[in-house]
């Protein structure tokens, strides 16, 4: 029964906290402090700190904690599965929709539409990163590693991971 209600904990902020983690926080709150009783609300605003202080999503760490500290590994499991899974059932049905309707010049122009606007993001992305690199670095080390990964990757043929796993190695040996 545990494992329900750790589902319905999360799964529940998952659906209707729109707007992502931050808003999904007040929900989660309510279930794990108010309804559950798993949480005093200190613990709750500490675990929120310590949360916070690391990275990636709020939603899915505050799963996993309180998921794990009810139920073990498996309850950690249940909660993060259960946050992600509003996303991803809409994900998937929306998935099939659009593939229902591939041939449909409708949803052909929006997808032509899209394109330009996910590389131009891209491009944006890319440049920031290049930008704290080369403030971060300097401009040897910037240009070292985008030779070398230009290199490995579009004359050697090395796998994308290996030229990450590479360039954050050198990082570590040169520049940490």
């Amino acid at each position: 029964m545990i494992y329900w209600h750790i589902f319905i904990a999360f799964f529940i902020p998952g659906i209707v906290g729109y707007g992502g983690g931050p808003a999904s926080i007040p929900l989660v709150e309510n279930e794990v402090v108010g309804r559950f009783k798993w949480l005093t609300v200190n613990e709750f605003s500490e675990m929120l700190a310590m949360a916070n202080a690391l990275p990636g999503p709020i939603a899915t760490k505050m799963a996993g904690y309180i998921g794990y500290q009810q139920a073990g590994i498996l309850g950690a499991s249940v909660g993060v599965f259960a946050t992600v899974a509003p996303s991803l059932i809409l994900m998937i049905a929306l998935l099939s929709l659009l593939n229902k309707y591939k041939g449909s010049p409708r949803v052909k122009l929006m997808t032509s539409l899209i394109r330009p606007a996910i590389a131009v993001l891209l491009g944006v992305m890319a440049y920031q990163f290049f930008q704290t690199s080369y403030v971060s670095t300097g401009t040897l080390h910037t240009i070292l590693l985008i030779v070398l990964s230009f290199v490995l990757l579009e004359k050697v043929k090395v796998h994308p991971a290996f030229v990450i796993a590479g360039s954050l190695l050198y990082g570590a040996v040169f520049l940490g």
